[in-house]
């Protein structure tokens, strides 16, 4: 059947509302035009006829059950953005009830299709009817893998949770994410093959889990599987701590970690993340990056906030880089540049022209080996709100301190994150970032009112959301707490919104 598009009236307009209302609305990150949104997940992100398509989760009052769909937005750059009508919604006549996570492949005559997770129905197929991804149409046989029920197929053997697929030869192959059956403890993801995306034949476990990487809490959600230079990534979350992913080899149909990596921390919010691989051969990536505002107990107020673009690539031992996007560099305005600053142990030198809420930092330093240096950054003059970035080369570690962020009450950065008894509020987030041997700090900063985004050297990236309260929260700051170093070069920009409407 045709799913029918639930079109809300002015999608840019109600952004620009959302932006207007909410002072802690980014200017030019993703946010989600149809209203507060949880879940957010990006989903069924696929480079498509000279465009960027990224779909996403987003909550339609009027329906039961949540009322969960895919929203649809479109880009030919990563920067202009046009919204679309509701690609997929949940329909009477539907064997599902809700919209859950998945996401978008070319099948094997050519044509965009979806799979996604159908709530309280299973591994659901849909197909694209126009190369603008506009009209959608769904499988007559969903659940082309149903949900398994007590004393049925499957049950105790796999799981049929969120689903990522793709063409293999004359073979579709998907992997549906979860945990370990029967006892549901580790994370893993079961293989199935198809000839027709009609039946589905259950193989086995898509790999198997480690217990010195991912503890018996964990699972594998929102899973996206793909080739990466030379080498294989399992990008995924596991519900209490966030994104990771795994490197590894693909062979005979098993996918086999050699390592495994965080892209979250204790205290961050980085969640559900979603790639594709575009017509320059790049793998872009986003993730949700989960509000923490919370009102008795519970988010609330959700924008719906994706991190920037990122590009995923490989250095020349097979690690992992990072990188934002260089269509950003269009969105620079303004620029700001200083060079020769020494910064000794125990100071602090507030940057002089070089303030903001929504804007980029480049920096290139000379760090101590056993040093501790950092920048804050939405700093109030008299430092009552503050957000500290701080690199610790003893300790190879990079860490956003948000103990002095906001002075608002209603902060709340739960870990584990969620599917956890016990839950902390963690202040520093902290992940691993070793230096190389004389080589040069370099930091790439994004600030967007509430969320911040740290790369480092390329190797590494930090997201955080913070909520500063007063309006002159927004100086620069640099510090040093152990050693001397010598910023070679700091370069700023105000950054053009793309939310403004």
């Amino acid at each position: 059947m045709d799913t029918q598009p639930i079109t809300p009236p002015g999608r840019r307009s109600k952004i620009a509302e959302r932006v207007r209302a909410d002072a802690h609305a980014p200017r030019y990150h993703f946010i989600a035009p149809e209203g507060n949104a949880l879940p957010f997940d990006p989903n069924g992100a696929l480079y498509w006829k000279g465009s960027y398509h990224l779909f996403y989760i987003f909550q339609e009052p009027s329906l039961p059950k949540g009322g969960h769909c895919w929203g649809h937005a479109s880009s030919p750059d990563l920067i202009h953005w046009a919204f679309h009508p509701t690609a997929l919604a949940p329909a009477k006549e539907d064997p599902e009830v809700g919209i859950f996570s998945g996401g978008a492949f070319v099948n094997k005559k050519g044509v965009p299709t979806i799979i996604y997770h159908g709530l309280d129905a299973g591994t659901c197929i849909a197909t694209a009817e126009d190369d603008q991804l506009i009209r959608w149409k769904k499988s007559p046989h969903n659940p082309v893998i149903p949900e398994t029920k007590e004393g049925g197929k499957g049950w105790g053997v796999y799981n049929v949770f969120d689903p990522h697929a793709w063409v293999e030869g004359d073979t579709y192959y998907v992997i549906l994410g979860g945990k370990v059956k029967p006892h549901d403890i580790r994370d893993t993801a079961y293989l199935f093959k198809s000839n027709d995306m009609i039946c589905w034949e259950y193989l086995r476990p898509f790999y198997s889990p480690h217990p010195e990487w991912t503890g018996p809490e964990e699972d594998c959600a929102c899973p996206d599987f793909f080739q990466l230079g030379n080498r294989y990534m399992l990008s995924c979350i596991s519900h209490p701590r966030g994104a990771r992913y795994y490197l590894g080899r693909y062979q005979d149909g098993t996918f086999v970690p050699e390592e495994h990596h965080r892209m979250n921390w204790p205290g961050g919010s980085c969640f559900a993340p979603e790639s594709l691989l575009d017509n320059r051969q790049r793998r872009v990536y986003w993730a949700w990056v989960l509000d923490q505002r919370k009102g008795e107990g519970v988010v609330k107020n959700e924008l719906g906030v994706m991190t920037m673009p990122r590009v995923l690539s490989l250095d020349a031992s097979g690690q992992l880089l990072i990188n934002p996007p260089d269509e950003f560099e269009s969105l620079r305005r303004n620029p700001r540049r200083q060079e020769s600053l020494t910064v000794t142990a125990g100071q602090e030198i507030r940057l002089k022209g070089i303030e903001g809420d929504v804007m980029e930092l480049a920096l290139e330093a000379v760090v101590p080996q056993a040093g501790v240096f950092g920048i804050k950054m939405r700093m109030t003059p008299d430092g009552d709100e503050q957000t500290a970035i701080i690199l610790d080369t003893s300790a190879h570690t990079l860490s956003v301190d948000t103990a002095r962020s906001s002075l608002s009450s209603d902060i709340s950065q739960r870990f584990p994150i969620i599917n956890a008894e016990f839950r902390s509020e963690v202040r520093l987030q902290t992940a691993p970032f070793k230096m190389k041997p004389e080589e040069l700090l370099q930091l790439r900063i994004f600030v967007d009112k509430s969320i911040l985004e740290v790369y480092a050297n390329g190797r590494q990236c930090v997201t955080q959301r913070i909520y500063p309260s007063r309006p002159d929260s927004l100086g620069v700051v640099l510090f040093s707490q152990q050693g001397t170093t010598i910023v070679r070069s700091l370069d700023a920009w105000d950054m053009a919104a793309i939310n403004a409407g």
